[in-house]
């Protein structure tokens, strides 16, 4: 799924063999949202990190009870997950909501963590 203006940008793979089209990036996320069966966030940049810190608070309102997490190749996600963990012990994220966030160093284990998770209740349950 590509925003049409990041297309004219020539940022399309010329050699993709489906490629969806969009008009807003929100419209993207939402495609995203409703096509995925969970969510694995690559190292990356702040695109990146938009879009698995939506994912978490989509998942804590209750917007969908999909399995997300971080894949910590060479612990890039390390410093990430201790703000996080900080952010709980200050009492500004319940633990429920930390344990939401799956992280593995390898694709097999974050995948295998995916089969046996449970979203908690949502935020206004």
């Amino acid at each position: 799924m590509l925003p049409k203006g990041l297309a004219e940008r020539e940022l399309a793979h010329p050699e993709l063999t489906e490629l969806r089209m969009v008009e807003t990036m929100h419209q993207r996320k939402a495609m995203m949202s409703d096509l995925a069966d969970g969510f694995i966030a690559l190292p990356g940049g702040v695109g990146t990190f938009e879009e698995i810190f939506e994912i978490w608070c989509w998942g804590q309102l209750g917007l969908h009870s999909k399995p997300f997490g971080l894949l910590n190749i060479d612990g890039y996600y390390d410093k990430l997950m201790e703000f996080v963990l900080h952010s709980r012990e200050e009492g500004f994220v319940r633990p429920q909501y930390v344990e939401m966030l799956l992280m593995a160093s390898e694709a097999e284990t974050l995948l295998g963590a995916f089969e046996s998770y449970e979203a908690p209740a949502d935020k206004w349950s």
